[in-house]
């Protein structure tokens, strides 16, 4: 199923309001990548806190590009021989999406309602089929 512009709406606000605690919220999303998946806590070789640095400067990338996924494939097939170089397998995508809701559900609070939750697994949905159907196929 497509994502819809009102998914997109969604995950493009909410993600504006998990911005402020962006640092926050990668810790938490890492915390709990690591519980769900404790195997790929050796594919993280660099400083945690400036992964997420950049995990949070890519989500911001990827929701801004919803709105032109001409711009936006390129991107993700760019991320996806990133992540394969990095040993990613596409397995692992499932502990990660995982994490990102239950870091947006813990940075949202009471605003991660089912529909923005929804939207958030069909936008997951896409970049994870985007960059699997890349690199890892």
């Amino acid at each position: 199923m497509p994502v819809t512009q009102r998914q997109i709406t969604l995950v493009q606000t909410s993600f504006a309001k998990v911005e402020p605690i962006a640092e926050q919220a990668a810790d938490i999303f890492y915390t709990k990548l690591f519980e769900y998946d404790p195997k790929l806590k050796p594919l993280f070789k660099s400083d945690i806190k400036a992964q997420g640095r950049k995990l949070m400067a890519t989500l911001k990338v990827a929701t801004a590009g919803l709105n032109d996924l001409n711009t936006l494939v390129p991107v993700l097939h760019q991320l996806a021989e990133r992540h394969v170089n990095y040993g990613v397998k596409a397995a692992d995508f499932t502990p990660v999406g995982n994490a990102l809701l239950y870091a947006l559900h813990q940075g949202l609070g009471d605003k991660f309602t089912d529909e923005v939750r929804q939207a958030w697994v069909e936008v997951f949905r896409l970049v994870a089929t985007t960059m699997k159907d890349h690199s890892f196929s």
